[in-house]
């Protein structure tokens, strides 16, 4: 299996891959690679040196193991190792004198006990591990299901699967402490394995899983980061970074690793700034600092009672130390008008917008489809039939509203309650029986309200 950077052949398309020694341009085909640059040359070692470093699943997991003499097995080979519970399959990354480099950067003993490479790997290995790796996604999800039915605080991130297939160690992450004991019971009667639980911390959870970062790139933890810096929200503020988690975190959920790439570099150029250089006096008035640009070596000062909607005054490094010992003698200058220096700030841009109402349409037969009515098979409009609405003015001609001239002649109705003659008003109203409006009650009409 290759990724898609690797070359193919020319007869079939079969991709040819780059056998990790290091031409893959994604570092798709085997994380964690790493280059056997002495096992390419025709050296042979002065001094043989046994171990050698063997991978596990695409160098998700690496390890050391004693190459017996007769297997013969070089960097590159597919190998049998021996497990604690049977045998597993693995490919060796690394062969002599490296071997002894990269122990020493792990601090591992070269006289410990490794255990041995049993022979090299042939067609019915490989089929056991391919069978084997091909059910760890469905084990995966079933696992995930077990451990919810038992309201477990964890989630299973990744399955791994010896190359016999008789044992399984689950990669599990979990805020604190969980009691998996009831869960292993589950798991063994369920695969019929033998388990292995394993707490990992999210960076390695998402080293396991990978993907693509938005660089572009795949993940570093997943290509060649193999030790985890911490990372905190000082190194952002010190490369004037916005403190904006959901940019500044990663697929884990953590902060970027890359935070802390060129945090040495920026932290010995902030070195060469001047300190307790925040706010300065002149005889306008104090100004304060708003920004500091590290690569053009500017501090940007604003006055104090313009803060934040000012202008702002780009002074130089030289200048900026000459004002703060001009400050510590008593002495204060007239204006940052004279001392600022051209920045070559950005210049906003006013953009023309046009009118495009009835530019934008829809192609012609986009738009006929759309008017197009829903007919049946025979033709006939299958929407069905409103009921016919009835004319409310050859109906009723009374409830017709009056014209603004009939408003103007006419005296104004009010609402009353008549007494029988309905003559008598109160307070400018005059009130009917049972009436209400220009229509009277029972024995009594309506008021007209009063001149």
């Amino acid at each position: 299996m290759a990724c898609a950077g690797c070359t193919t052949n020319s007869k079939d398309g079969e991709p040819l891959g780059c056998r990790s020694n290091g031409n893959c341009s994604t570092g798709g085909c085997n994380r964690l690679n790493t280059y056997d640059w002495l096992a390419s040359m025709d050296i042979e070692d002065v001094e043989p040196f046994h171990v050698v470093e063997v991978s596990f699943k695409n160098g998700a997991r690496k390890s050391f193991y004693y190459n017996q003499p007769f297997t013969r097995a070089n960097t590159g080979d597919l190998v049998v190792v021996e497990s604690q519970a049977g045998f597993d399959v693995g490919k060796v990354s690394l062969s002599g004198e490296l071997v002894r480099l990269q122990m020493r950067k792990k601090r591992v003993p070269e006289d410990g006990f490794f255990p041995k490479v049993v022979r090299k790997a042939n067609e019915r290995d490989m089929e056991k591990l391919d069978e084997v790796r091909q059910s760890e996604m469905d084990v995966m999800v079933r696992a995930r299901a077990i451990a919810r039915t038992l309201d477990l605080n964890m989630k299973i991130g990744d399955v791994e699967f010896q190359g016999d297939g008789k044992k399984a160690t689950f990669y599990y992450t979990a805020d604190g402490r969980v009691d998996f004991r009831e869960l292993i019971r589950h798991f063994a009667k369920e695969f019929k394995i033998k388990i292995e639980m394993r707490q990992i911390g999210a960076r390695q959870e998402s080293a396991r899983i990978g993907g693509i970062g938005p660089c572009g790139r795949e993940l570093c933890c997943s290509t060649w980061l193999t030790s985890y810096r911490t990372v905190s929200t000082a190194a952002a503020r010190y490369q004037n970074l916005a403190i904006n988690q959901a940019k500044l975190s990663g697929q884990c959920g953590r902060l970027k690793c890359c935070l802390n790439y060129e945090l040495d570099t920026y932290m010995e150029a902030l070195s060469n700034f001047p300190e307790d250089a925040e706010k300065l006096r002149t005889k306008k008035g104090r100004v304060v600092l708003v920004k500091t640009d590290i690569f053009k070596g500017l501090m940007y000062y604003s006055y104090e009672q313009e803060a934040g909607r000012g202008r702002m005054y780009p002074l130089d490094l030289p200048k900026v130390r000459s004002v703060r010992e001009m400050n510590k003698k008593g002495e204060f200058p007239d204006d940052l008008e004279n001392l600022q220096v051209e920045a070559n700030l950005p210049v906003e841009v006013e953009h023309d917008y046009g009118d495009v109402t009835g530019v934008i349409e829809l192609p012609p037969d986009e738009r006929n489809r759309r008017k197009k009515k829903k007919k049946g098979g025979d033709g006939r409009d299958r929407r069905p039939e409103r009921p016919p609405q009835k004319d409310k003015k050859a109906d009723d001609d009374s409830t017709t509203p009056p014209s603004p001239e009939a408003k103007a002649n006419h005296p104004k109705q009010g609402r009353g309650r008549g007494n029988g003659t309905g003559n008598r008003g109160r307070s400018g109203r005059s009130r009917g029986n049972k009436g209400r409006g220009d229509r009277g009650g029972k024995g009594g009409g309506g008021g007209d309200k009063a001149q």
